[in-house]
């Protein structure tokens, strides 16, 4: 009997590992996923995203700006496991602490510079300061982080997902912006309610 249970346990873990391994966007059965019936048969439109364009030859951004093709900007993804973004970051500024809680990212400098870098779950920090040309991995999940440390010039970025909806979870916005009480805050944080209230009032303005 003890031996069958054992049997079965190391099926079950086996099983278990499998799905792991193939965790991500699920599996399509067809080539794509069409529009809705009443759009009509897709054309080649439907597999276009011409967003990007307004991005040629067009003035930099004040502040750190994102441009997506993430599955709610480009249905046509739906079920194609891919999407992708553009990040552009003027001299100075940083695109904060995130996680994307459903796909590893791919990160191409196409001008400037970057720093960057990711904290894995044993709190170790992994940077790097990326120049025009270099690539770099965010690993699946993790809090990772951008900067355009440089004085003068802007840096544009291009990111790949390996889902069609990566999902954003943006660290200061959803500790600091939640409905946490802020007594749970400030013990968590080895501080007063004072301080985290004025952080909060901070990130809202």
């Amino acid at each position: 009997m003890a031996s069958k249970l054992h049997f079965f346990l190391l099926i079950s873990l086996s099983f278990a590992s499998l799905r792991v391994s193939k965790a991500g966007d699920p599996d399509i059965l067809t080539d794509f996923i069409p529009p809705p019936a009443l759009f009509g048969p897709p054309g080649g439109n439907y597999f276009t995203n011409t967003d990007f364009r307004s991005l040629v030859g067009a003035p930099f951004p004040p502040t750190f700006k994102i441009l997506k093709a993430t599955m709610e900007e480009f249905p046509a993804l739906e079920g194609q496991s891919v999407s992708y973004a553009a990040l552009l970051f003027p001299n100075g500024t940083v695109n904060p602490p995130h996680t994307h809680p459903r796909a590893s990212e791919l990160l191409l400098v196409v001008m400037g510079s970057l720093q960057v870098g990711f904290v894995d779950t044993t709190n170790k920090l992994f940077t790097q300061t990326l120049q025009q040309g270099d690539i770099f991995v965010f690993p699946k999940g993790l809090v990772h982080f951008q900067f355009n440390c440089d004085a003068k010039d802007p840096a544009l970025a291009l990111s790949a997902f390996g889902s069609a909806s990566p999902g954003t979870v943006k660290v200061p916005s959803a500790v600091f912006n939640s409905t946490i009480d802020d007594q749970v805050l400030a013990l968590s944080f080895k501080t007063d309610v004072a301080t985290i209230q004025k952080i909060k009032s901070g990130l809202s303005g």
